[in-house]
């Protein structure tokens, strides 16, 4: 491979302002990262009474070629983000469990990017248009101060990128194993008139390692930022295309047989998925002077998605008159706003706002083959319109008891609707609507030990609403919502520390989980999947991260999680393909499906102004329960990386920096992901063999 690389959380505007202040310009470390993520004004990572993590930008531009999160999350302990090698269904993500069950893209986790959400109303996201190359860091929340973010909060992940601050340029080109090319293009300005304005483009292709899974990627993105005396605009604007084939999951003797195979049905059927996504946002913040009201703030965005997806679903299936088709087709438009203001005392910080976020599908579905040829599209089996919006009202205060004493506490108050309008009833009228009212309150202490010793404590009740493709159909197989299904609640605590020394960096959390209403899957029958609420389940474990700096030139860290993810309720689901009832006994005490029991991440790193950087990586996880019945595992694994970079400064002034990398250096097997609870048993995603990746950037400014 050749590599040649040149950057609110909740609430909307506060995200898009904070990414660009002085403040968090001026620091490069992530244990003094500015943090917004959870806090009513923007504060030190050490000095914030729940589990966060930051992954800066050196990090992220040393982790990989910069095409997926899942290169630099490993760092931050209580999250997984599995690399399913398949670009047709998007990362796994999970934090603490919630989001372990989807079967594609990400649920039960809040998504951001400069303050945009990537995250559905529905609590559905993706990741893909993430640009990783231009983040200046990336921050990652878990437990219970993620239930301020209202609906499907298990976790939030949100990416900012770095400002401009004057004339620049990037090219950078990369290469590798499996086909891998990918060139990257940047330039910014920041004009008289103090407007800062950046422009890239990156393009990826890869032939995959399996057959089935090229995929080719375009990303764009335009990003202005404008400030003169107490007022700022953020303006941004991104243009995602992807193309990408999929190559399934495996069965149990597949995978053991060879787990680089394909499944045939995949290839018979030419499995693949088709994207366009746009999205405009901006915010516009001013800040008073005098009084107490420091900071009025609003924010919006607005974007269209277009997924068309080739599935590997039989003829004869199709037979069926419920049957909605085997390819997926829909256009999606969103937008959302959210205004705030934010008040400051000697000790106290107080933010009050209101949000909206809407979205409109227009879903269809079509056979996948026309007579006898398989993988084109043929008569509509589904027509119909999609709608979820969001109205929340939130305020959250921090207040500094004393010198070693702070308080923080919020509350969020919301309502998510969804609906159907179903307009192909010759399968029956699939139409419906049901919505669901959360309070979400969130109350957190941070206790200044010692000099360099702080001990924090949170708790919280959180809540997930069903997605749209959950409650599409009714587990009776009648026409309608499935409107009996409730949302999953949850009553969440941590117990955390930190300590700081000159040389060391740790943090350590406890914290404890119990959902009511877990959402599980019910049936499989005639191309339609249903839920149910399947009683009360436990999350609860222990994270840890270290970081430690033995002499000049090296570094050591780690990221540790062990997690007891369980079912408390006995329950009963479905074995298999068709299936009209369940009848398969999930017993007491079975693991959460695809949440493994540990991971962890380890690296040492040695850095000298002659030879550059030498890193060594090891990363790793338990096993994992691909179904609720707990038949079956995908097996733990480890697996080692190497690392080497150096920059150099040219005569005219240009930087250069070499990037190698080998990745599974012992070229393990291993399971990657798997999909959970696959109704026709292919749950496991094979992980990437051997690969190399080689990297060259060339870049003015920054």
């Amino acid at each position: 491979m050749i590599r040649h690389h040149c950057s609110l959380l909740r609430p909307v505007a506060l995200a898009a302002l904070a990414a660009c202040l002085p403040s968090v310009q001026a620091q490069d470390a992530a244990a003094t990262q500015v943090v917004v993520s959870g806090s009513a004004a923007p504060r030190a990572a050490d000095l914030v009474p729940f589990a966060i993590g930051v992954v800066d930008r050196d990090t992220i531009s040393a982790a990989g070629p910069g095409i997926n999160l899942s290169e630099a999350i490993g760092r931050v302990p209580g999250v997984v983000v599995n690399n399913r090698s398949n670009y047709a269904q998007d990362l796994q993500i999970s934090a603490r469990g919630f989001g372990a069950r989807a079967g594609f893209g990400v649920r039960g986790i809040r998504l951001y990017t400069d303050g945009i959400p990537a995250s559905g109303p529905d609590g559905q996201g993706q990741v893909s248009q993430f640009d990783l190359v231009n983040a200046q860091r990336i921050e990652v929340l878990r437990g219970p101060f993620s239930a301020l973010y209202g609906n499907s909060s298990g976790g939030v992940i949100s990416l900012f990128s770095a400002p401009v601050k004057g004339p620049e340029a990037d090219f950078s080109v990369d290469g590798g194993s499996d086909g891998l090319r990918q060139v990257r293009a940047s330039v910014g300005a920041l004009t008289t008139a103090g407007i800062g304005v950046r422009a890239s483009l990156t393009q990826m292709t890869l032939d995959g390692f399996r057959p089935q899974s090229a995929a080719k990627r375009t990303l764009g993105t335009l990003r202005g930022a404008w400030e003169e005396g107490n007022d700022r605009v953020v303006l941004q604007l991104n243009h995602l295309r992807q193309n990408a084939q999929d190559a399934l999951g495996l069965n149990r003797a597949d995978f053991d047989a060879d787990p680089y195979q394909t499944a045939q049905v995949a290839l018979d059927f030419n499995t693949r998925k088709e994207l366009a996504q746009t999205q405009v946002g901006g915010s516009w913040t001013h800040r008073f002077d005098a009084g107490a009201l420091r900071e009025a703030s609003l924010a919006g965005y607005s974007g269209q998605r277009s997924v068309t997806q080739w599935q590997a679903i039989p003829v004869a299936a199709q037979g069926s008159p419920r049957h909605g088709g085997g390819v997926v087709d829909f256009d999606r438009g969103f937008h959302g706003a959210e205004a705030r203001l934010r008040w400051g005392w000697d000790a106290l910080d107080l933010v009050v706002g209101a949000a909206l976020d809407s979205q409109r599908d227009d879903r269809r579905g079509y056979e996948n083959f026309i007579g006898s040829t398989l993988g084109v599209t043929g008569r509509l089996r589904r027509d119909e319109v999609d709608r979820a919006d969001t109205r929340d009202v939130f305020a959250q205060a921090d207040w500094q008891l004393s010198p070693t004493l702070a308080l923080s506490a919020g509350l969020r108050h919301g309502k998510v609707s969804l609906s159907a309008d179903d307009a192909y009833l010759a399968n029956g009228d699939d139409s419906g609507e049901v919505s669901y009212t959360y309070t979400n309150p969130v109350l957190g202490l941070r206790w200044q030990a010692a000099p360099g010793w702080q001990l924090h404590a949170s708790v919280a009740r959180g809540v997930e609403a069903p997605t749209l493709g959950e409650l599409a159909y009714r587990p009776d197989g009648q026409g309608g919502f499935n409107t009996a299904l409730k949302a999953q609640t949850s009553r969440q605590a941590e117990l955390g520390a930190r300590w700081r020394a000159q040389a060391w960096q740790l943090d350590a959390t406890l914290f404890h989980t119990q959902v009511d209403d877990e959402l599980s899957t019910a049936t499989n029958s005639g191309g339609r999947s249903s839920f149910q609420n399947v009683g009360r389940t436990r999350r609860q474990g222990a994270e840890l991260s270290a970081a430690w700096r033995p002499a000049s030139g090296w570094r050591a860290a780690t990221a540790l999680t062990w997690l007891d993810a369980t079912y408390l309720d006995a329950f009963k689901t479905c074995a298999g393909t068709p299936c009209t009832a369940p009848t398969a006994d999930v017993a007491a005490g079975n693991r959460v499906a695809g949440a493994p029991r540990s991971t962890g991440f380890a690296e040492v790193a040695w850095r000298d102004a002659r030879w550059g950087e030498f890193g060594l990586e090891a990363r790793g996880s338990g096993s994992v329960a691909v179904n609720d019945r707990n038949t079956d595992f995908a097996g733990g694994y480890g697996v080692l990386a190497l690392r080497w970079r150096k920059a150099y400064t040219l005569p005219d002034g240009t930087r250069a920096e070499l990037l190698a990398r080998v990745d599974n250096l012992a070229d393990r097997v291993y399971a990657g992901s798997v999909i959970v609870n696959d109704g026709n048993g292919r749950f496991f995603e094979p992980g990437a063999p051997r690969s190399v990746l080689l990297g060259l950037r060339l870049g003015l400014g920054r």
